[in-house]
This record gives C-alpha cells, structure tokens and sequence, in this order.
C-alpha cells in the first residue's frame, strides 16, 4: 500500500510503499476512503509539534471502511464506514480519564501524531475511539468534520450561549462552526486577514453578517470570539473586541508567540481558555449536531500523492474550505494482503 511519510521534521512527505498493517486486538483495520489535510498537519510537518514522533504517517479526519477486525472489537463490520479523529486511545485511569476530560490525558496517543494517521490507503484504529458518520454526507464531506468540526464544536461549546459570536481565521473549522452558529440562532462576525477578499467573500458567503479585517473592531461589542487562526497577536484582538465579561477562545493546538498586552483588555471579567484536544463524548455529540444542521463542508478533494501539494496551498492560504486526500480518485482501489505485517 501507499503511505505518505513525514521522516522528520522540516522535510516534505516522502511517498513509500508498505505492507498492509493486520489489526492486533481492539483493533480495526480501514481502507481509507478520504482524509482531511488539517492545520495541525501542517503544524506536525513543519516541526511545530515536538511531542509527535517521526516518522509518522498524518493524517486525523479519517473516513474509513472496515476491511478487517481484530481480537475483541465489537460494534461495528466489515464494510461499515466509520470516522477516525485526532484521540487515538488515552490510559482510561488517571484522574483525567475518570472525570470525562480524556483530552487531558498526559498518556494519550493521538492519530497522525503518535499513531500513523490517514494519508495511506489503509490505517488501524481502535475501535473504541473511532466514530459513527451520519449517511447523508459523502466520503469527502465528511473528513472536515473529524477535526475542524470536533474541535470547532468544542470550541463552540466554551463560547457559551453568545449571541454575537466573532471567529477569527475563517477557514475549514470557520465555515463549519458558522453554520452551526447561525442554526442556533447566534449572528456571526468573521474577521479575516487583512486584504483578504476572497476569504471575506467565503465568511459572508457562509451567513456571517459583519465581516472585517483582523486587525479592526467589529461593529459592535461581542459576547465571545473563537480564534482559529494561529496568530497569538489575534488574542489581544479578540480581547479588545468582547465585551466585559466575554470569552475569547483560542481553538488551535499550536498558536504564534502571544504579545504583551495591558491588564485593562483582561478586566472587567473576560475569559482567555485553550481547547486542547477533544473526548469521545464531544465526537458523539457533534455527529448527532452534524444530523440535524444539516452542514455544507466546502472541500477540494486531492490524490493521496498530492499531499505536499495541498500542505503547501494551506500554508499559503490559498485554500477555501478543506483539502481531502481521496486514496483512489485516479480509480485505483487497493487491496488487502493476507498475512502482512502487523508493525505500526
């Protein structure tokens, strides 16, 4: 099978053939149908990510169809599709696991990072970390939702009950979130990088109802900011921008150097808080949000072998929506080797 590589940190994805994987227990062996080019890819090849191993497979916004079971899985079958997201296992017994906040674990392994991710034909997950996708959404329009998504959902979550909600870096996770937002009845205002007309038409285009430069105040004060671009300059911003008593939420895994700012932008009871991560329960409840939106994913799917192309259209910000990785849009399906090795 294919598999792009990220060999160490710094250097391209390297294309390399290798035997399929056969699932050990817990475990389920998928054919990966599309996977999500996420920012923290991004992050991972760039060298930003310490704490991931290389080399690695990337690759967190999974979909994928059961090709294999391993010993003492359960739920699900051959043939079923289902979701890989960013938590790939956690310890399940340190207090972290036993108060619902997994995402915290310090022994957790995350897909793509610690555990080789979906930029291959064919990838294992455990089952108990792997999620259920509504029908009515394609293989492509899915992957968004296993990160930008789950996160962008978590983040949502923090934000509260605002009724102006500002997000900053309208991009994969931005679009998603703006939707869900407008269902439930919040008004939208999206700031972009300055200049930026094409992203400016993109986040008025998704129902935002005052769009703006980064860099400027909305029109009026706001009750919370999700900030998804990595810009930590964006957090004095954000903070300028709510009001007494908002939240500004910083939803992205690595962020820029924060500058000082004066303690007057924090007071008056405004809240700074990192998402980090997210649990199986934060899966489950958005698949159930992601039934009832409906959600319009904006995607550009690409071949699995056109991954560095992709990461590098991210980084230039030239991309609207997400880059989906289709393993066989030249029409070419892998197959399953019997008795291959089982070396993750």
């Amino acid at each position: 099978m294919r598999a792009m590589v990220s060999k160490r940190p710094g250097e391209r994805l390297r294309l390399e053939e290798r035997a399929v994987p056969e699932p050990g227990p817990n475990q389920l062996l998928l054919r990966v149908l599309a996977c999500g080019v996420c920012r923290t890819d991004l992050h991972l090849v760039d060298g930003e990510l310490p704490m991931c191993r290389h080399p690695v497979v990337p690759g967190h916004e999974i979909v994928g169809q059961v090709a294999k079971m391993g010993d003492r899985t359960r739920g699900f079958a051959v043939g079923q599709r289902v979701g890989v997201p960013w938590l790939g296992g956690a310890c399940g017994r340190c207090r972290y696991c036993h108060s619902g906040q997994e995402n915290l674990c310090d022994d957790a392994r995350f897909t793509g990072c610690h555990l080789d991710g979906g930029y291959q034909d064919f990838v294992l997950a455990d089952f108990r970390y792997c999620l259920r996708i509504p029908n009515s959404y394609s293989d492509a329009d899915a992957a968004p939702l296993l990160c930008a998504g789950l996160i962008g959902h978590r983040a949502h979550r923090m934000a509260g009950a605002a009724e102006t909600l500002g997000i900053y870096g309208f991009g994969a996770a931005a679009h998603i979130m703006a939707q869900v937002a407008r269902h439930q009845g919040q008004r939208v205002h999206a700031f972009t990088r300055p200049g930026d007309r094409a992203a400016k038409d993109f986040a008025a285009g998704f129902g935002a109802e005052w769009v703006g430069d980064s860099d400027k105040p909305p029109a009026e004060p706001l009750d919370a900011a999700i900030i998804f671009a990595p810009v930590g300059s964006l957090i004095p911003a954000a903070l300028r921008a709510v009001r007494k008593g908002g939240r500004v939420i910083a939803a992205g895994i690595h962020m820029s150097e924060i500058p000082a700012f004066p303690y007057a932008l924090l007071w008056g009871e405004r809240m700074i808080r990192s998402v980090a991560n997210l649990t199986r329960a934060d899966g489950e409840d958005f698949m159930r949000v992601a039934e009832e939106v409906p959600i319009i994913t904006t995607v550009t799917p690409m071949r699995l072998e056109d991954a560095n192309e992709a990461l590098d259209q991210m980084r230039a910000g030239r991309l609207q929506g997400a880059a989906v990785l289709v393993p066989d849009l030249a029409g070419e399906t892998p197959t399953v080797a019997e008795g291959a090795d089982s070396t993750q």
